[in-house]
């Protein structure tokens, strides 16, 4: 095998020292046995229902509080469960029960 030059080794020891902090990270065979997902599809299948669905309609304008308190709620809406403690969770809060 051929020596390599000073811009292979370079490149080499880039690619070792990304692999050496990223190890933990690339456990995929570990990762798909605990069934968490491994690539960015379920992050963006998530994101397309959750937010661009809702937000992209005809015809809507949103602030960013506005669509960031939206996508709050939607969030918590497509949630059951997180949807009823947060309302449990409010009740105890409000000014009302005090």
């Amino acid at each position: 095998m051929p020596a390599l030059n000073k811009t292979q080794r370079e490149a080499l020891q880039t690619a070792e020292t990304y692999y050496r902090n990223h190890l933990g990270s690339m456990d995929y065979a570990g990762w798909q046995q605990k069934r968490q997902p491994i690539g960015s599809g379920v992050t963006e299948a998530a994101c397309k229902t959750l937010i661009k669905q809702r937000i992209c309609q005809s015809g809507m304008r949103w602030s960013i509080a506005a669509s960031d308190a939206l996508i709050s709620l939607r969030a918590l809406y497509l949630t059951t469960s997180r949807w009823d403690h947060f309302w449990q969770q409010h009740s105890r809060h409000s000014p009302s029960s005090l």
